[in-house]
């Protein structure tokens, strides 16, 4: 039996509080993170990544080490390290499962992957940003120490 998750790509914050464990299918070479292009990722430099069939793992060092920030739809939460301020990934809860995007920038491998993409999100509505995270974002997401 082949393993649905090949590629294993760590990473983390820029001080190690934070560390992120991401298994996926994707192949980075092959593969263009979606930068999204409101100002609060735009000023994080943050492009994303997502596998729906993928794992992510963020572990964090104490439970104060993870900040959750909410913005434009206020449905997902922007996940920043406390002590750095470097922003590894996005979250969204619904019926008790966390869904997730990568930040690329924060994954080891970052510069393997293609030039990110333009994304506009804002011109999506809560309820077709959340469809869509639910079909596209990682769906075995486990948050470890932050409470």
């Amino acid at each position: 039996m082949s393993d649905p998750h090949p590629n294993l790509l760590p990473g983390g914050c820029h001080c190690g509080a934070v560390r992120l464990e991401f298994a996926t299918a994707l192949t980075p070479q092959d593969t263009a993170p979606r930068a999204c292009d409101c100002d609060f990722c735009r000023k994080h430099g943050a492009a994303y990544v997502s596998d729906p069939t993928g794992r992510l793992r963020i572990r964090v060092a104490d439970a104060a080490g993870l900040l959750a920030y909410r913005q434009g739809s206020e449905a997902a939460l922007f996940r920043l390290c406390a002590r750095c301020g470097v922003l590894v990934a996005v979250t969204y809860e619904q019926d008790g499962r966390l869904y997730a995007a990568v930040n690329a920038t924060a994954l080891d491998r970052r510069d393997a992957f293609l030039p990110a993409v333009d994304a506009s999100p804002q011109l999506l509505s809560r309820e077709q940003k959340i469809e869509r995270w639910t079909r596209l974002w990682v769906g075995d997401v486990a948050v470890t120490g932050s409470g």
